[in-house]
């Protein structure tokens, strides 16, 4: 893979608001492109191939890594693979557009140290557990003992933020939105 363009990188505890900044962004800004993950899980009901991930067998997973395909990757605990694709990155870039990825905490820091300078890290936090709570209970997606993991994951992720280039609070989605367009708006359009 050869490096020849910029990358946005949003890492974040589940329930921040990571991915509706990152879906805003791209409606804003039509020079960013997202990068689709390939991930070993299931398709959740709705989710297309290519769309929101590549979708891999284990076998067709592991064949990748040992094939050096993946500028990072992941085995994350009971829910499968997850890992970004060289070949997704450099499609982006072929088309001149800046590459914006949405991953866990592990992935962002690892996609900094690849890109280094060639990329901005963003962590996106929310103003405390309480509201984490409060979200991940709002969107009824997990049962009560699915949150609390979720909430003891978070709180370990927390500790990462020192790693990223911005620390975006997001109290409200659209105070968060304008604090992003504002602190990106010069390196996308660079």
């Amino acid at each position: 893979m050869k490096k020849k363009g910029k990358a946005i990188i949003f890492s974040a505890p589940s329930g921040s608001g990571k991915t509706t900044l990152v879906n805003k962004l791209i409606q804003e800004f039509p020079r960013i492109q997202f990068s689709v993950s390939a991930t070993t899980r299931r398709p959740r009901v709705g989710e297309t191939d290519g769309k929101e991930y590549y979708f891999f067998t284990e076998e067709e997973f592991k064949e990748s890594i040992d094939k050096d395909r993946f500028i990072e990757w992941e085995e994350v605990y009971n829910q499968g693979f997850y890992g970004t694709l060289k070949t997704e990155v450099d499609a982006i870039w072929e088309k001149e557009k800046v590459v914006i990825f949405d991953v866990d905490v592990k992935g962002g820091r690892k996609l900094k140290e690849y890109f280094q300078e060639d990329a901005i890290s963003v962590f996106v936090k929310v103003p405390s557990i309480e509201v984490l709570y409060s979200r991940l209970l709002k969107r009824g997606t997990e049962n009560e003992e699915e949150i609390q993991k979720r909430l003891a994951k978070a709180t370990y992720e927390m500790t990462f933020e020192k790693y990223f280039d911005l620390v975006i609070i997001n109290s409200s989605i659209e105070i968060a939105f304008e604090e992003c367009k504002r602190q990106l708006q010069d390196f996308i359009k660079s």
